[in-house]
């Protein structure tokens, strides 16, 4: 291990004991008060939002991996992916900013279309992750790697940990897992981000907020994105492919 990737190592450490942590109060009450809501919601909404954000999310997989170009990404160091997906970052996180701004600014029916464009850009910027960081997205467990990815960017303290728990081992974990739980996905990523959507839908101030709230979901998603992928790198380097 070369000097860069001792820092690196040590800074995934303090990552992982950040999101071990619990979450502000503010965030803990809101999100009981999700919770709450959440079981006003009858069964057959929470079966259509399943299926609706599932059918979005496998579309918008497919799509990214037919986009992504893979073969564009050859890095011979570890400070070589990290410097390039930074780069990457900067450019994904300007597209949200506009994109939230613009539907922010539009009004309660552009607002809500915030949602799938939103969705499909943190998406495509982790097939771009992927790439960078040497994992071919063609196999299966690379999606769902992904997958676990944006669930560790926006899950509650518990499901967090699950989930980071189970990218840390991820080797001896991945061939026990068929799908995703797409139930606990929706939520999840619903609750995590309603607040900020919310507001986003207020005459007068939507454009600032959505540019605010999408600014900061690509950053936050972006961290998280770089850390589990050094994170694994560190363990296990991929198997280079054609």
């Amino acid at each position: 291990m070369n000097e860069y990737e001792q820092k690196t190592y040590e800074e995934v450490e303090l990552w992982k004991n950040r999101m071990k942590k619990r979450s502000s109060v503010f965030n803990r009450l809101s999100k009981k008060a999700q919770i709450k809501v959440n079981n006003l919601i009858p069964e057959k909404v929470h079966t259509i939002l399943t299926e609706s954000i599932k059918n979005m999310v496998k579309a918008t997989l497919v799509g990214s991996n037919l986009t992504t170009n893979k073969k564009k990404h050859r890095f011979s160091t570890l400070k070589e992916r990290d410097e390039r997906l930074k780069v990457s970052l900067a450019a994904y996180r300007k597209t949200a900013t506009i994109e939230g701004a613009g539907t922010g600014a539009g009004g309660i029916f552009l607002g809500l279309a915030d949602f799938p464009l939103l969705l499909s850009i943190k998406i495509k910027f982790l097939f771009e992750a992927a790439a960078i960081y040497g994992y071919d997205t063609n196999q299966f467990e690379e999606r769902l790697f992904i997958l676990h990815i944006f669930q560790l960017a926006f899950s509650s303290d518990d499901h967090r940990r699950e989930t980071l728990e189970l990218l840390e081992n991820w080797e001896n974990r991945k061939s026990d897992l068929v799908d995703l739980e797409w139930r606990v996905f929706q939520q999840e990523y619903r609750d995590y981000i309603d607040l900020a959507k919310m507001l986003q839908l207020v005459p007068g101030i939507g454009a600032v907020v959505g540019a605010y709230a999408n600014y900061n979901l690509l950053e936050h998603l972006g961290i998280t994105a770089m850390n589990a992928y050094r994170m694994r790198l560190l363990e296990t380097p991929p198997i280079p492919h054609n």
